[in-house]
């Protein structure tokens, strides 16, 4: 089969999120079909929405996969699951959250995914990160690169929580 590059935005703030997010990873590339490339450093980040809650630790990384995009996005739902998220309230507090930003250059739209990430243009949370591993992969929706829509975002909510990404994985 052939392998396909996909990204994934990774973010916490329940609990030891950098712990959190760093075991998800090693989840996630543990798995057969999965095949981790790259990973971006930990951001802090004030919560977009929703009730009052902690700041986010977010991040992303890429992998390479031969999965289907909803085998992958059922994968990355269980890894949520396993890490125990629990859905109560749109944009509330989670200990894991996982969303697929891209899955090669394809342009998905059904009722239980989005490719790319629908909102993924506006969230400095999202691009900042993915910038530093996947500069030029290039929006499929916009054609622009990554870098040039983190170049338009503000992010003045969001700092570098850890100078180093995690090379024991």
């Amino acid at each position: 089969m052939t392998q396909l590059s996909c990204a994934v935005a990774l973010g916490s703030n329940l609990g030891d999120s950098a712990q959190t997010l760093t075991q998800a990873i090693a989840t996630l590339a543990q798995h057969p079909h999965l095949s981790l490339q790259a990973v971006s450093p930990w951001y802090q980040t004030a919560p977009v929405g929703g009730p009052p809650q902690p700041d986010y630790l977010n991040g992303c990384a890429v992998f390479e996969t031969t999965l289907t995009p909803l085998r992958l996005l059922d994968i990355l739902l269980q890894t949520e699951q396993q890490f125990g998220r629990i859905r109560r309230e749109r944009w509330g507090p989670r200990s894991l959250d996982l969303d697929l930003l891209f899955y090669a250059e394809q342009i998905i739209n059904l009722p239980r995914l989005t490719v790319p990430h629908p909102r993924m243009r506006d969230r400095a949370f999202v691009l900042v990160p993915l910038a530093d591993i996947a500069p030029h992969w290039r929006d499929p929706v916009t054609q622009q690169t990554v870098a040039q829509l983190c170049a338009q975002v503000d992010r003045s909510g969001i700092q570098q929580q850890l100078a180093e990404k995690i090379s024991e994985l």
